[in-house]
């Protein structure tokens, strides 16, 4: 029935239905990529919600695991206390610790049971304002309902987050002390709310949403919330509205809560129906524009025929771009295409029809070119064809290779001759230039100054060796196999394995090592030629295929002779650099000895007076005298330590105490540091093991490092309470090895980034009257210990507060120790 429907209707109006058809199914197909992308929103949102339901829920629980951690380490703290084994001084060291290691804990009180406070640690870098004083602390209604809960409850309890306009909103824990069953006051635990949120929630859901924490009232204490987009308002009103979820925050209770927002994010996949529907819909719109088209083309099958017959040989001619030329049997041209004419610049109309000579051979080689094609025309053809010149119709000459073939008709008769014709202008000039520089290379390698040696692997062949190789080697592999052993870059024969699967039985060598090997590189002194040679090894791939060692040596005879000069100059410099250092301490050092001297001299003055006058005991002489003695001990210790630091001598490495060494640089810079009114602190680690090193050089570091804090403090016209330089001596594991960091933090104005750039530099100093050698020499010292210096300044918010110099040295090791 559709068929003789479809028959019966004019031609016409079957190509109005052929057109209407397709416009039906886009229409369809345009309703149902509607449907589905209403129903995939409305499927994401809840996606959405739900995955941000979970994110909140685990960072939830990662908040309310990271505050009982902190709440059973404080209920550690308050057991040890109620038991009295931490006293106040302890409680501050182990405040101390659990501030410095939580960055959410900002500050640690100890109040006993008449709310008076016992002992109190914050942190360095917490401003005072965001902390409680202790007038708050005592007075504040909510601390003391806080204070009374936890002695009634004897439990740790939290309070809501207090804030004011001043400072930061907080979190307090208050853990009630025990002593012996009886309530012994409390411990105050200040949390920020603010770091809190950033180490307690899981990075990937910061980053996934805007994460707030609020207040039982709405009110958010940390964090950013999103705000609606003004453009999404516009035009997409439902997905300007974040998606938001809350929950309390455990084991704080309402008071706290965790909020994330989030924008609404793309769409995902389609689903199963509507993917099908869309499927059918577009197969029913394709069948309808192919049977739209097989109608069509009924129509204009006899004009394409005539066409694509016309198109194929145009397009053939003038898409290859290979030059095509046909002769007759007579030599005439009977074609060319158009890339034989964009070669030779002449047009179809002046080229067939034309006999020999052609017009674009050249005048002197018309003779050869004829006798050529003689050849040609006789059946001679060159399988690899031949190469000639052709000049252009602007006179240009250009090489070119041409191929010679019968031309055959459709009855199997030929008819004359095709030649196809290339240019190969290009590829000789490369060819000359490949070997040019094959050439230019080979010299190269001739004229260096470095011996260059290839041989393959399990063979004495020598593949390739330069001029300096020979004069030092001779033409033989004995000295390539004599650089590679001394240099030990070929993997050892040790260490193969047995199993015969990992041999290469060719080689005689494990084949896991060669194919990874790299390069390498090695400094060797070869007898011989009195040399040193700084030795680099590579395996290749040889031409033939072969596996090969290619030992490039170079003498490094002088650079060696210049490092051992550099290495006694820079000895002679620490000594100058000491002996400045002394210079510029002279005038501290003669009043760190004025007051022995002056109290010696007291004593001698008061036991004269006293023995004319016939009132000394002996009791009082021996006091007098065993005072008089120590003095002097002590004038000679000070005059032994500066003797000590500026006499020149040999490096010497010895394992040394790191305790006794600090002692010895405190002594001597305490001097530098009391002349400009500097307080000095000190922290050594306790059980610190030992370290191989000069001793003297070591001191030399640390004092110039207090000397330069000193003078940055003075330059920076600190108050007071505020000149104080720290040296901190701590254990560290630096790339898995076992290390010993000294710091020495200063509180001055701190350096410029121009100066930390350039600070190290020989002969650069930010002071006016500075050498500029100090900073460099002390790097050179710790580096020949096979350590690392480093310098950065200390902020407090974006102010700077002063800078900490720091600088490593490995540990003595088993061996070194047992020397």
């Amino acid at each position: 029935m559709w068929q003789t429907w479809w028959r019966g209707l004019s031609p016409s109006r079957q190509d109005r239905y052929a057109a209407i058809a397709p416009l039906v199914a886009v229409v369809m197909f345009f309703i149902a990529i509607v449907a589905a992308f209403w129903y995939l929103r409305s499927e994401e949102l809840e996606r959405e919600r739900e995955a941000m339901r979970r994110d909140v829920e685990y960072a939830q629980q990662r908040i309310r695991l990271r505050l009982s951690e902190r709440q059973e380490q404080l209920m550690r703290l308050a057991r040890d206390v109620g038991n009295q084994d931490v006293d106040k001084n302890g409680f501050n060291d182990r405040a101390d610790t659990l501030i410095s290691q939580y960055a959410e804990l900002q500050a640690l009180t100890w109040i006993d049971t008449a709310r008076q406070v016992r002992a109190t640690q914050f942190g360095p870098s917490v401003a005072a304002e965001n902390l409680l004083t202790l007038d708050e602390v005592i007075q504040k209604k909510e601390l003391l309902e806080l204070f009374e809960m936890a002695r009634d409850l004897q439990q740790p309890v939290f309070s809501q987050p207090l804030a004011t306009s001043d400072t930061a909103p907080m979190l307090l824990l208050e853990v009630p002390i025990s002593q012996k069953g009886r309530f012994g006051g409390v411990l105050l635990a200040e949390f920020s709310i603010e770091n809190l949120l950033r180490y307690g929630t899981p990075t990937e859901i910061l980053a996934r949403y805007a994460v707030t924490m609020q207040d039982g009232k709405g009110t958010t204490l940390a964090g950013t919330p999103l705000t609606p987009r003004v453009v999404a308002q516009r035009l997409l009103p439902w997905r300007a509205v974040p998606n938001e979820f809350d929950m309390p925050v455990a084991p704080v209770g309402n008071s706290l809560k965790l909020r994330a927002q989030g924008y609404h994010t793309s769409l995902g996949l389609v689903s199963n129906g509507l993917f099908w529907l869309v499927g059918v819909l577009s197969f029913m719109t394709a069948w309808l524009l192919v049977a739209t088209w097989r109608h069509t083309r009924k129509r204009i099958r006899a004009q394409e025929a005539l066409q694509g017959e016309t198109n194929f040989r145009r397009a053939m001619e003038n898409s290859v771009l290979t030059g095509m030329r046909a002769l007759d049997l007579q030599g005439r041209i009977s074609y060319v295409n158009a890339a034989f004419c964009q070669m030779t610049g002449w047009s179809e109309e002046e080229l067939v029809g034309k006999l020999p000579p052609y017009p674009y051979w050249p005048e002197g080689d018309q003779s050869t070119y004829h006798d050529m094609l003689i050849d040609e025309m006789s059946g001679k053809v060159f399988p690899g064809g031949f190469q000639m010149r052709v000049k252009r119709k602007n006179g240009t000459m250009f090489e070119a290779r041409l191929y010679v073939s019968p031309l055959i008709d459709g009855h199997g008769r030929q008819t004359g001759w095709m030649t196809s014709m290339t240019d190969i202008t290009e590829p000789n000039r490369i060819r000359e230039q490949l070997s040019a520089s094959y050439e230019r290379f080979t010299i190269v390698l001739e004229a260096l100054d470095a011996s260059v040696s290839v041989a393959p692997l399990g063979s004495a062949e020598l593949l390739f060796a330069n001029k300096l190789y020979r004069q030092w080697f001779g033409s033989q592999t004995v000295g390539h196999l004599q650089l590679v052993a001394q240099a030990g870059v070929l993997p050892s024969s040790s260490n193969a394995s047995t199993s015969m699967d990992d041999e290469d039985g060719l080689m005689g060598l494990p084949s896991d090592q060669i194919t990874t090997a790299v390069s390498g590189n090695a400094e060797i002194y070869i007898p011989e030629l009195g040399k040193w040679l700084e030795v680099r090894s590579r395996y290749l791939n040889w031409v033939d295929g072969r596996l090969a060692q290619m030992v490039i040596a170079t003498d490094i005879t002088p650079r060696r002779e210049a490092e051992e000069q550099a290495a006694r100059q820079a000895e002679k410099a620490a000594t100058v650099s000491r002996l400045v250092t002394m210079g510029e301490m002279a005038s501290s050092v003669a009043h760190e000895l004025n007051q022995p001297l002056s109290a010696i001299s007291n004593y001698c003055s008061g036991m004269i007076t006293r023995v004319k006058n016939g009132s000394l005991s002996e009791e009082a002489l021996l006091g007098a005298l065993e005072k008089t003695a120590h003095q002097a001990q002590r004038a000679g210790q000070v005059i032994h330590r500066i003797r000590s630091f500026v006499k020149r001598s040999e490096p010497n490495r010895e394992l040394a105490d790191v305790s006794d060494i600090v002692s010895e640089a405190v002594e001597l810079g305490s001097i530098e540091l009391k002349r400009h009114n500097v307080r000095l602190s000190h922290h050594v680690a306790a059980r610190l093991p030992k370290v191989k090193v000069d001793s003297i050089l070591i001191e030399q570091v640390l004092i110039n490092l207090m000397k330069n804090g000193a003078e940055s403090i003075a330059n920076a016209e600190r108050p007071a309470h505020q000149r104080m330089v720290e040296l901190r001596v701590v254990p560290r594991k630096i790339d898995a090895t076992d290390v010993i960091e000294f710091s020495v933090q200063d509180t001055g104005r701190g350096l410029s980034p121009e100066a930390l750039e350039r600070l190290f530099q020989a002969f650069f100093s930010t002071k006016s009257e500075g050498m500029g050698i100090g900073l460099n020499l002390c790097r050179s010292i710790v580096e020949s210990h096979h350590g690392r210096m480093q310098a950065e300044n200390l902020y407090n918010g974006t102010e700077v507060t002063g800078c900490n110099f720091s600088f490593w040295i490995p540990v003595a090791t088993p061996a070194e120790s047992a020397e």
